[in-house]
């Protein structure tokens, strides 16, 4: 796959598959020559495995029930290489995480968190994205990345 800031998302359908997430991550990661740790692909497995956004300080109690320990530090490198390399979100309104619906593309995409369930939904229409840049360079702005997130009641909440 290559990275596309502009490719068009023909599959909208968001289907939670963690196992084929955490695959397509691998094969990501083999074609770009990343090294996926053992502790990332845990890390990994675990936010794939959450139906909704997770904590950092939650994957680390569940790091700590399984094989081996890690410390707050190397949780949140793990992170850092995840997140750098686009194969989860972070939602900053809630300090969570999530996984990437396109691990193998670069983009930036806008959520919509469910404030009483807490479930989490990945927009996959580059117009936000791209409305937002011409905005900001209209203003003179030159934007390094975007974090867009719209709270409020998911369908079931309603």
């Amino acid at each position: 796959m290559s990275l596309s800031a502009t490719k068009p998302h023909d599959d909208h359908a968001h289907h939670h598959d963690a196992h084929g997430f955490v695959s397509s991550v691998t094969r990501a990661c083999d074609e770009r020559g990343l090294r996926l740790t053992p502790l990332r692909l845990r890390v990994l497995e675990l936010v794939a495995e959450s139906e909704k956004p997770v904590k950092a300080y939650d994957l680390l109690d569940r790091i700590k029930d399984g094989p081996g320990t890690a410390a707050p530090p190397t949780v949140y490198r793990t992170l850092d290489f995840l997140l750098e390399n686009g194969f989860i979100h972070k939602l900053e309104s809630i300090n969570a995480f999530v996984g990437c619906h396109h691990p193998g593309e670069a983009h930036q995409v806008p959520f919509l968190i469910c404030d009483k369930c807490s479930s989490a939904i990945e927009i996959c229409d580059q117009r936000v994205s791209r409305l937002l840049n011409t905005q900001a360079r209209e203003h003179g702005f030159h934007p390094v990345g975007q974090t867009l997130e719209v709270h409020g009641l998911c369908a079931d909440c309603r």
